[in-house]
């Protein structure tokens, strides 16, 4: 049996046909004796990857933790698009009973020490983090987005991150 002619029969993948990358981070504290970002950047690796870290450090336990989170679509400047929601982050972690939520946690989690249950105290890292799109699990039309998030410690706002990415679907160039 000869293995050296093996060929390769795999269909392309969808995800082939799909850029997904960071294309902008921005992050700002609104009380630095509580929330500090240490350092907040994106690092191309190759022409469709683009890694996000970030190194923050919350100062004092926080057991009450809001999110308000925003989706934008580019069309001549950012224009609300589907998703604004707001949630508990400590009762989340506890039950993950947010859908929408799951999806986004889902991308992230694997590159951050986020993922446990309230208090949160002491270095917050985001490590090497890309998009994947196999993750996504939601129609997306291609286009530039704005994903907004504001965070609030005792219902007071603390700090705001801003990821921008975008996402092309050409599936005509898949072959």
């Amino acid at each position: 049996m000869d293995n050296t002619s093996q060929v390769d029969n795999s269909e392309p993948s969808f995800q082939d046909a799909v850029v997904f990358k960071f294309t902008n981070f921005v992050c700002e504290s609104y009380n630095q004796s509580w929330f500090v970002f240490h350092n907040y950047r994106l690092k191309a690796v190759s022409r469709n990857k683009v890694l996000l870290n970030m190194n923050a450090t919350i100062l004092h336990p926080a057991n009450n933790i809001s999110v308000h989170g925003r989706i934008f679509k580019k069309a001549n400047g950012y224009k609300p698009w589907l998703f604004d929601i707001y949630f508990d982050v400590c009762q989340y972690l506890r039950k993950r009973n947010q859908p929408f939520i799951n999806i986004v946690y889902g991308l992230f989690k694997d590159f951050s020490n986020l993922n446990h249950s309230c208090p949160y105290v002491g270095p917050q890292i985001i490590k090497d983090f890309y998009l994947r799109p196999e993750l996504l699990r939601l129609p997306f039309p291609t286009g530039d987005y704005l994903v907004a998030i504001q965070w609030y410690f005792d219902k007071k706002p603390l700090a705001d991150t801003n990821v921008s990415f975008t996402f092309v679907e050409d599936l005509m160039n898949s072959n």
